[in-house]
């Protein structure tokens, strides 16, 4: 068992949310039954995915059940996890060729409040991030600018 990290507070009816991706890892559907267990001594609480009865713990099977590192499972996912039945190779990982760019031509404060003061005449309705865009700087840096017109 490992920590996630992850706290919910209780609603005024008692109720958790638990979070979607510890239902996406756990398999957990919309209305699937869940059981809770507790060990008051160490003040423990946990919930996990609720099997009616005796079934295998991969599929839910109930015939040719087997107990394997204290799993219950069926023969058939018994024969399909030897096999690697619906086990996908790793596929080899794609070696980018680096990126070289080019190196930024600073140009100076004065020469950037000009040419904002001339695209602010031509497209006074701009918004900032397009202002930044066109003269190739970040928002902070038209913020920066625009003080100094």
């Amino acid at each position: 068992m490992k920590r996630t990290g992850m706290t919910r507070s209780l609603d005024t009816l008692g109720r958790i949310v638990i979070p979607m991706e510890i239902r996406n890892s756990m398999g957990i559907k919309i209305g699937e039954p869940l059981e809770f267990f507790m060990n008051v001594e160490k003040g423990f609480m946990g919930i996990g995915k609720y099997s009616s009865g005796v079934s295998c713990n991969l599929c839910n099977s109930f015939q040719d059940l087997t107990y394997f590192n204290s799993l219950l499972l069926c023969k058939q996912c018994i024969l399909d996890l030897k096999g690697n039945v619906g086990v996908s190779p790793i596929p080899a990982p794609v070696v980018k060729q680096p990126m070289y760019k080019e190196k930024k031509v600073n140009r100076s404060t004065q020469e950037l409040v000009e040419s904002l003061r001339r695209l602010v005449r031509e497209h006074p309705a701009a918004k900032q991030n397009e202002y930044a865009k066109r003269l190739g700087v970040s928002q902070g840096r038209i913020s920066q600018l625009k003080k100094l017109l």
